[in-house]
Parts: C-alpha cells; sequence; structure tokens
C-alpha cells in the first residue's frame, strides 16, 4: 500500500467557511498541517463537502486526512439531508443492552460509510471517558457506559465500525474525562481521584484500547499527577505513553477551549513540550492558525513516524448494505434511530 507521507507541521487545522479562500489555501501550503478537521460551518451540501475536501488537499498535495466529531446526539456535525440523526451514543447502547456493541458497531459503520462518501476520512471518536455521578451533562449521554468492561468493549466496537468503512478513529479523551464535573469547552474540570483509584477504572479504558491509531488528549487536571491538564503536562502524557501503552498519534483536545490558560500560541507551545505530537486548532480563524502553527512547528519524528503508521491504517472498505445495517441495527435498539 503506497502511503503518502505525514504533514511537515505539528498541526491539525479548521477553514472558516464552505469554501477556502485563497489567503487559507497559501497558508496550508506552507504551514503544512497533519490534516484538517470540518465543523457544522463548513458543511452545506454533498458536493460543497467534496469540494472542499479536495480543496483542503490539494492545498497540502497529498492526501491529507479530514477530520469531523461525528459522534451523534448533542455532537453531530452533520445532520439530515447529510447524514442520518443519531440519538446520543449512551441511549442507543442502554437501548440495545446485551447487544450494546454490536448495535455501537452498526450505528458507526454507518456513519464511516456517510463520512467517507463526502470526503471525510476520520471520526473522532469512540470515547473511552466512564460516566459516573459527577460527569458533567455535557459529556454523559456520550459516554458509552458507567463501567470499564462496558466502556472499552463498546469502544472497541465503535473503532472497528469506523475502520471497517475506511474511516480512522480517535480514542478520547485520554487519559479518562469521565470524572470532570466542569464542561472542559469554558472550564478547567479537576478531579482529586487517588491514582490506584484511576489506574484500575478511567486509565484502564484507554490501556484497554491502546493499539488505536489516533488519540486525543483531555484537557482535565489530575491532581495525583500534575496541576496542569494532561493536555500540557508532561506526566501525564507520560503516563499515557509508558503506562497505558499508547502510541498512536497524540492530539490535542482543541487548543483553543477556555480550559487552559495562556494564548493559542502559549498553549501550543505547552502542549508540544508536554509530550503530544499534534496541536489541533479548530474555530478556522486565520490568525490564530498562524500563531499556533509557528508555535507547534514541525512534526517530531516520533511524530512523523506515528503519523505515517496511523495513515498506514486507513482500509478500503469492503461494499456493504448500508440499509441492510440500518435494519439490523434498528431490530438491536428497538424503533427509530433518530433522537
Amino acid at each position: 500500500m503506497n502511503v503518502p507521507p505525514p504533514g511537515r507541521g505539528a498541526t491539525i487545522l479548521g477553514c472558516a467557511g464552505t469554501e477556502l479562500s485563497r489567503d487559507e489555501a497559501a497558508f496550508f501550503a506552507d504551514a503544512d498541517p497533519v490534516g484538517f478537521i470540518l465543523f457544522a460551518r463548513n458543511c452545506e451540501n454533498a458536493a460543497q463537502i467534496r469540494a472542499l475536501c479536495d480543496s483542503l488537499r490539494d492545498a497540502v498535495s497529498r492526501d491529507a486526512p479530514i477530520l469531523i466529531d461525528q459522534e451523534g446526539g448533542r455532537v453531530q456535525r452533520l445532520r439530515p439531508p447529510l447524514a442520518t440523526e443519531w440519538r446520543p451514543p449512551r441511549e442507543d447502547a442502554a437501548r440495545a443492552g446485551a447487544n450494546a456493541a454490536r448495535a455501537l458497531f452498526l450505528r458507526y459503520r454507518i456513519i464511516a460509510a456517510e463520512l467517507l462518501a463526502l470526503g471525510i476520512d476520520a471520526n473522532c471518536a469512540p470515547l473511552a471517558d466512564i460516566a459516573g455521578p459527577a460527569t458533567h451533562p455535557f459529556l454523559r449521554n456520550r459516554c458509552y457506559g458507567e463501567n470499564l468492561a462496558d466502556v472499552v468493549a463498546r469502544a472497541r466496537a465503535v473503532a472497528g465500525g469506523l475502520m471497517e468503512g475506511g474511516v480512522l478513529p480517535v480514542l478520547k479523551h485520554i487519559p479518562g474525562h469521565g470524572r470532570g464535573a466542569a464542561d472542559s469547552h469554558k472550564e478547567l474540570p479537576r478531579i482529586d481521584a487517588p491514582l490506584e483509584e484511576l489506574r484500575a477504572t478511567d486509565f484502564a479504558a484507554f490501556a484497554g484500547l491502546s493499539d488505536l491509531p489516533l488519540g486525543m488528549t483531555a484537557h482535565v487536571t489530575y491532581s495525583a499527577l500534575d496541576q496542569a491538564p494532561a493536555t500540557t503536562s508532561a506526566p501525564a502524557i507520560t503516563l499515557i505513553r509508558r503506562e497505558l501503552g499508547f502510541d498512536g498519534l497524540l492530539m490535542t483536545d482543541d487548543i483553543s477551549m477556555q480550559a487552559l490558560s495562556g494564548d493559542v500560541a502559549q498553549r501550543a507551545t505547552a502542549a508540544i513540550a508536554a509530550g503530544c505530537d499534534v496541536v489541533l486548532h479548530c474555530n478556522g480563524d486565520l490568525a490564530e492558525m498562524a500563531a499556533v502553527a509557528a508555535a507547534a512547528g514541525a512534526l517530531s519524528e516520533a511524530g512523523t513516524r506515528r503519523a505515517t503508521a496511523a495513515l498506514a491504517s486507513r482500509a478500503t472498505p469492503d461494499p456493504v448494505d448500508i440499509a441492510a445495517l440500518h435494519a439490523q441495527f434498528l431490530a438491536l435498539v428497538g424503533d427509530g434511530a433518530d433522537a
């Protein structure tokens, strides 16, 4: 298999609108990010999305991965008629009961087909965050369950459905966001559980999925490890690599989220210094992207190896009967997939 080299820059970047501007194209050609990420603001219709994906790849002169957040439920950038409307993942898992892993596999195999048809080949899923009593409502129904075994099995099924459909999964939020009582989009969650308790539960979920090709850090402080959030914490990244065994390409969660302090350049510098491979910047602001790209610098030798391995895991999917998969899914979860 001929695997294209990754970009030179240690970033994954967004864009502002539904078409690439001349300034954006020139910037991306120079910054050469590992890949790109799309949001609802970038998605108008199928032909436009495919054209935008082509423009992004043309800007860097390679088959760069294009990411999206298509979990279903609250976090779903594509909605009808572009894609199926889904309930929150936890609701479908609960409906399917003992068949939850199979239902989630089918759900994300369908999602993969919908994404790939638009030119999108990476999805920011699965979540391996374990839901608990303190989990913030923004995250809780995005989780797959409330115990280690269920979450690992269901996250593995989600990843399998995506990969079988030719879409790269991005494991999140490493090393575990489930105990966070705050929304990291707005403030920094702090988890004060003892280290051994975390190792046996939240962290263990990610150890059980450490072979996945890409991962995303949690903007969460674990006081047993460090006072800095995991994204910018060398002790946390060391734990992810050495103890949890994750050797995939490790990106930050969106560097512009308010859980982090400092400006975006300072955040990017801290994340790379802590050991992240790639800085994810999502809002499409060109000036911010330039600052982030300058601060993140070039992809490291280890990051290049990991990015190359992740790209090599992209597979050409076998043809499937999507209507039949929908029927199998509905048989497991009950009534229609609509929220």
